[in-house]
């Protein structure tokens, strides 16, 4: 089965009624195969955002969690110095950690495909150098 790797915009339109993506991302999340697998960069990204942007605390994230919606196999001291690699090849691009670590991901997981809203960045970035990531993404 393919694997989806969600990226922050999703996790935090799903919840932010008020985000643009909202609906579309409802619509994906309906779809998602379970469980959805992240990295612990993006929780830390959607955290803040939700709370920032929506005053929501990051008990709803870790409530995926607890109810296996999301899992979380990546370990980021595994693979430092790859993520690393990735972070300086796309610096011209401000790739973030959480990109680079979903990147990394992806080759780990050839059977995937990232559930983003970030589709211009992530039409930048390969897997393996020359490989195109297979994508969810709005239009």
């Amino acid at each position: 089965m393919t694997a989806w790797l969600v990226d922050t915009g999703p996790l935090v339109a799903f919840f932010d009624r008020s985000d643009a993506d909202h609906e579309w991302s409802k619509e994906q999340w309906a779809k998602a195969p379970l469980p959805l697998w992240t990295c612990e960069a993006v929780l830390a990204e959607a955290a803040y955002l939700l709370q920032e942007r929506a005053g929501l605390t990051p008990a709803k994230l870790l409530a995926l969690l607890e109810r296996g919606i999301l899992s979380v196999p990546f370990r980021l001291d595994e693979h430092a110095a790859l993520v690393a690699r990735l972070l300086e090849r796309y610096r011209d691009q401000q790739m973030q950690l959480a990109d680079a670590c979903l990147v990394r991901m992806s080759e780990l997981k050839r059977d995937c495909r990232v559930f983003t809203l970030d589709k211009a960045e992530f039409q930048i970035f390969r897997r393996f150098e020359r490989q195109i990531i297979p994508l969810v993404a709005p239009e």
